[in-house]
């Protein structure tokens, strides 16, 4: 049965009415009351904030202010001020305070505005209006006609088709007759239909009743369908189906799903584009941009016939052209670029591509030819052309060229090269002619005269380049003169490359600034890998200012590392003639001489290295060290002393005990401390040295009193307290030692050395705690010392070590001492990538550290290649180190003293090596 509850109710009908559920009305629903004229409360609005007292009530009626009349909360029910007269002050009160009210109303009021105007913003950005949701929508109603906006259904109509629907889809339950009578009916019709339709017509004599439908066979045949199209789907392997899982995603990827306001921005352009093709039919980029548009869209065909349409409309534009063959396949471009050609044939971009398109070489030549048949002038063409052939008939094609195209230089400098010398020559001189102010061609001839012997040449040419572009005005400017002697150089022309600089160097500068500028360019040249200009350039500085000792060293510092040991010799042979008060251009050629092993050399260098620099200390110590490496030993006893006599610096005194003491002479090493003590009695060294010969000689109690004396003299020298303290320590008198070094904090308290040494003893004492407590002051004081921190981070257990050396990393991430901590605990954890790197920036950031490169070097005898190791010890070698704690200790040994650099650097890495 159905129910229909929309129908209309019946009359004076009121809901719930039986049941005792009528509506009732409070004062919200009827609005506040009115106030009477004569109330109280209205007469006292009226007279202001304090009225008088009402009709028949006295004035002095006292109030009554008892505790029955008085709340906690509300306070008491009678006004307090009430019978108070509101006078012209009150009123002027009043006024005032509102004044102030309102001005400070007004001051706020920008802000407030602006608060709640940026406030509805965001809530309109979460929360819009219905109007802005669908304000896009609301601007395509201006294109909806009369016809359709009358078309449009009533509001309600959906809304009463859905409740029809609804109530035709309400029904009770049926009863089982109904069930059997319809299962009697499909038996029924399933017989007729087996019978066959003979049958009944010879019964029914000529009926034309259609039989019942068979439902069951109905749903038969629906599954057979679907069976069809599942097997369809499926491959001959059962279970496996053709559908490829994952091209079918790749598939759905590259589908591009327009939203609805990107197909109205395509509706839109494609009229805005209809009304532009519409208003100006020739103007091409209105065709081509449509045919776009349709690509984009997905309308390929569209645009194609988009642009048939437009290469009709405009034959002229080569554009049109080009872009219809873009959209069309291979074959089909080929076919609009042949109409292209009869439209357009001065087009080159035409020509060009419709060569392109032709796999064929054969073809694609005669489709250039073609064009140059058409287009003789066009570089292009003739370079494409060109390419294409062999070296023969590219000599013939450009020889046509350079006639076709005389102002193409990159023909006239192609034709050269492929020419004999002589023919070359004759080729850049029409260049010339051609083109008279183009420097390549000069470039080109004099390249042309170096590769043909005749390098003599290159100066006088470039001379002359110069004055013949001078007089056409058309010299560059000194910038690109620098960057054709790099092209120079990197075409295999150096005597170009040196003529170019010393004719254009001097280009533009002042004289001023002359050795600074040609410094910088000398480096940059190095920089940018051009060795030839960088010593063009130190030769052209050298001849301006031969007796500057910097631009010597960096010319020899370059040429040592960039060119050969021939040109090195010369160079320094040139230098010190130049300079022969500058040391270190002396010790580098002397340097020079032995490694190529040429000892002899070597000392003669050395002599007039004497002769020039007599009072040299430096120059004095080579000789010693040249002599003592060399096993000369009494040579070298015999420079010392001539050393001491003509110069006699602390250095060459410290030197000649280090001599004795290295060839066992203890009784000497005594005696020339001794002496250079008297000499230089504030030398901390010779002091140290005397005390260890006192040592070695058994005499605690002389060395002892030796650095009691050099704690006065040499109060200021780390080495000298941390001598005496060792000796203490060595004795077994800690508490002494404690002290001296205690003392020399409080001198020094921002030497590292110090605290270092004192936290040792400590630790050698076996006192950890103490240890720890010294060194977390030795980082108050001294925050960036890196020795510091690499102790404390070997102090440290190794689960900290990590944190240990992040702390120290962000103190003194530059340090050599705390990067080679480091690396040693990435050595140790096996991480040998980053070993392998921390150990080269430890060597890198001081080369002078020796411990660095021992260390590298006993890291890659552990773990690396047998190339691996040569080059970090040829580094090292290179480097000469001179100081770190482990090097020290194994050069100041007199076993180590006449040890090649080489073995040294073996026997401290053999030290340095992890256990």
């Amino acid at each position: 049965m159905q129910h229909n509850f929309n129908t209309k109710p019946p009359p004076n009908y009121v809901a719930g009415l039986g049941r005792g559920a009528t509506g009732f009305t409070t004062r919200s629903d009827i609005g506040p009351a009115r106030m009477l004229p004569g109330s109280e409360l209205g007469a006292a609005s009226a007279a202001g904030p304090a009225r008088a007292p009402p009709a028949g009530q006295p004035a002095d009626k006292p109030q009554d202010l008892s505790e029955t009349k008085f709340d906690h909360f509300n306070g008491y029910e009678e006004r307090l001020f009430g019978d108070t007269p509101y006078e012209e002050d009150d009123k002027l009160a009043d006024e005032v305070w509102q004044a102030v009210d309102a001005q400070l109303d007004k001051r706020r009021k920008a802000r407030r505005e602006a608060r709640e105007q940026e406030e509805l913003k965001k809530f309109r950005a979460t929360r819009p209006k219905l109007q802005h949701q669908f304000a896009d929508l609301k601007r395509d109603l201006e294109t909806v006609s009369y016809a359709e906006w009358e078309a449009l259904p009533e509001p309600g109509a959906h809304i009463k088709g859905a409740q029809a629907a609804k109530r035709s889809e309400r029904f009770t339950k049926a009863p089982d007759s109904l069930l059997d009578r319809a299962k009697r009916e499909i038996e029924g019709a399933s017989v007729v239909q087996d019978d066959g339709a003979g049958a009944g017509a010879g019964a029914g004599g000529g009926s034309t009743d259609t039989p019942l439908a068979d439902l069951k066979s109905l749903g038969q045949a629906r599954n057979s369908v679907l069976e069809v199209k599942l097997d369809l789907a499926g491959d001959s392997v059962t279970g496996q189906t053709v559908v490829d899982p994952k091209g079918y995603l790749t598939g759905m990827a590259s589908v591009k799903v327009s939203s609805e306001a990107e197909i109205g921005d395509i509706k839109k352009a494609r009229l805005l584009l209809d009304s532009v093709r519409q208003t100006n039919p020739s103007h091409a980029p209105a065709w081509i941009a449509s045919a776009r548009l349709e690509e984009v869209a997905g309308r390929l065909s569209k645009a194609i016939e988009l642009m048939k349409q437009a290469c009709a409309a405009c034959p002229g534009a080569e554009d049109v052209w080009l872009e219809s063959a873009r959209l069309h396949s291979k074959d089909g471009a080929k076919l609009v670029l042949a109409e292209a050609v009869r439209a357009v044939p001065q087009s080159v971009k035409v020509w060009l591509h419709a060569a392109s398109l032709e796999d064929d070489g054969r073809l694609r030549r005669l489709v250039l030819r073609k064009a140059l048949e058409v287009l003789p002038n066009s570089v292009k063409l003739w370079q494409a052309a060109i390419d294409l052939e062999t070296p023969q008939d590219a000599k013939l094609m450009l020889a046509r060229a350079v006639e076709c195209v005389p102002h193409a230089v990159d023909m006239w400098l192609a034709l050269a090269r492929l020419e004999t010398y002589d023919n070359a020559r004759k080729a850049l001189n029409r260049a010339l002619t051609a083109v008279p102010t183009e420097p390549l061609i000069w470039i080109a001839a004099i390249k042309l005269e170096e590769a043909n012997g005749h390098g003599e040449q290159c100066d006088a040419l470039v001379g002359r380049m110069m004055k013949w572009l001078d007089q056409h005005e058309a010299a560059p400017e000194r910038e690109l003169w620098l960057s054709e002697a790099e092209a120079a150089e990197r075409a295999g022309a150096p005597l170009t490359c040196d003529a170019i600089l010393r004719a254009a160097l001097p280009i533009g500068i002042d004289p001023e600034d002359r050795r600074r500028i040609w410094m910088e360019d000398a480096e940059t040249f190095v920089t940018k890998g051009a060795h030839e200009c960088a010593r063009a350039t130190f030769a052209a500085c050298l001849a301006a200012y031969p007796t500057k000792r910097s631009v010597w060293e960096r010319a020899a510092q370059h040429e040592k590392a960039h060119g050969s040991r021939e040109a090195l010799a010369a160079l320094l042979r040139r230098a010190v003639g130049y300079c022969p008060h500058a040391e270190g251009l002396w010790l580098m050629a002397a340097a020079e001489r032995r490694e190529a092993g040429d000892v002899a050399g070597a000392r003669g260098v050395l002599t007039d290295a004497f002769r020039a620099n007599g009072s040299s200390e430096a120059v004095w110590l080579a000789g010693v060290q040249l002599e003592f490496d060399e096993g000369e030993h009494e040579r070298a006893r015999a420079l010392l002393a001539r050393a001491r006599e003509r110069a006699g610096t602390e250095r060459i005194w410290a030197r000649s005990v280090a001599v004795e003491r290295s060839l066992g002479d203890l009784h000497a090493a005594h005696e020339l401390a001794v002496g250079g003590i008297a000499t230089h009695p504030r030398c901390a060294e010779l002091h140290v040295a005397r005390a260890a010969v006192e040592l070695k000689r058994s005499a605690v109690g002389e060395a002892r009193a030796t650095y009691a004396r050099a704690v006065k003299a040499c109060a200021d020298a780390p080495s000298v307290w941390i001598g005496a303290a060792a000796l203490e320590a060595a004795d077994g008198a800690l508490g002494k030692a404690r002290s001296l070094l205690e003392s020399a904090r409080l001198r020094m308290p921002a030497e590292p050395r110090l605290w270092l040494e004192a936290v040792r003893l400590e630790r050698r004492a076996g006192n950890a705690q103490a240890a720890s407590a010294l060194m977390a002051k030795a980082l108050q004081s001294c925050p960036t010392a890196g020795t510091l921190w690499a102790e404390a981070i070997a102090m440290e257990p190794r689960q900290t070590q990590k944190a240990k050396s992040s702390d120290a990393l962000k103190r003194c991430d530059n340090d050599p001492h705390v990067i080679l901590a480091v690396s040693r605990l990435f050595w140790r954890d096996r991480k040998l990538d980053k070993a392998r790197v921390w150990c080269n920036r430890a060597a890198a950031l001081d080369p002078l550290l020796g411990d660095a490169w021992a260390n590298f070097y006993a890291f890659e005898l552990e773990h690396g290649t047998a190339a691996q190791q040569a080059d970090v010890l040829a580094r090292a070698v290179s480097a000469a180190p001179q100081h770190g704690e482990h090097w020290k200790r194994m050069a100041d040994d007199p076993a180590s003293c006449s040890m090649p650099l080489a073995e040294l650097v073996k026997r401290v890495a053999e030290a340095m090596r992890l256990s």
